[in-house]
């Protein structure tokens, strides 16, 4: 999904940079693809603790904020009643100290938030989901632990497990698992490894297997290139307990 402008740069010589002012890059004013069961738009965020080679938003990872946020939620309350929902995405939302606020002021208007997390901010999770924050995450299960530090250039995996048993052991939010799959990364061992994770952990919910595409138009983080072959799903480990979906296949 691609992010739309809907901020103005602020052409100030010398910004004064107001507390609490959150990095947003960009706004997709409508979907109906990101929030499952309800129409949305997608706040980016700028800024992300991984690396990851595959990513198609490298001007948001590495991009910065407008230093202004009157324009979203202006944007916003304009749209209150046509939307039912605000998809935190980005980049990696969960990082900023003043997300907690941001979503309260949201959740004052009426809105469901969805939040797409790489699950590196295990407490911040537990507290927004402990504060009735959030309505659904979308966890991203990037590698098994021998892969992680190659797909996400962090070896952080510890700090994305202990999101991981946050989320299956609440019963509050719906979540779902996704993984992206290039096959010069990570291979059918690797995904059915994540499957059985899932299934050891109690996972029941929905987990996609995203197959990565390439496009010369988006030139990804690492820059990879089109994969040499796709991933045989025929090889992958079948669960009989939750949800194991494919796209982009």
């Amino acid at each position: 999904m691609q992010s739309e402008d809907l901020i103005k740069q602020n052409t100030d010589e010398h910004p004064v940079k107001k507390p609490g002012v959150l990095p947003i890059y960009s706004v997709t004013p409508f979907t109906m693809l990101d929030f499952p069961g309800r129409t949305a738009c997608i706040v980016w965020f700028t800024g992300c603790n991984m690396r990851c080679p595959y990513c198609h938003n490298p001007q948001i990872v590495k991009g910065k904020g407008r230093g202004n946020i009157h324009e979203v939620m202006a944007f916003l309350k304009k749209r209150r009643g046509l939307l039912d929902g605000v998809v935190l995405s980005g980049g990696e939302a969960s990082a900023y100290p003043g997300l907690p606020d941001f979503i309260k002021d949201l959740k004052d208007m009426g809105y469901a938030i969805k939040l797409d997390t790489n699950g590196l901010r295990p407490d911040i999770i537990r507290s927004h989901i402990d504060s009735g924050l959030i309505d659904y995450i979308a966890l991203d299960y990037k590698a098994p632990p021998d892969k992680f530090k190659r797909v996400t250039g962090t070896d952080k995996y510890e700090l994305f497990s202990q999101t991981l048993d946050i989320l299956c052991t609440q019963k509050t939010v719906e979540f779902e698992t996704r993984t992206t799959v290039h096959t010069d990364l990570i291979s059918e061992h690797d995904v059915s490894l994540i499957i059985r994770d899932l299934e050891m952990r109690g996972f029941t919910g929905t987990h996609a297997i995203q197959n990565f595409t390439h496009s010369d138009d988006r030139p990804t983080l690492g820059f990879m290139k089109q994969q040499t072959r796709i991933i045989d799903i025929t090889q992958i480990y079948k669960s009989q307990s939750m949800n194991v979906i494919f796209r982009n296949f």
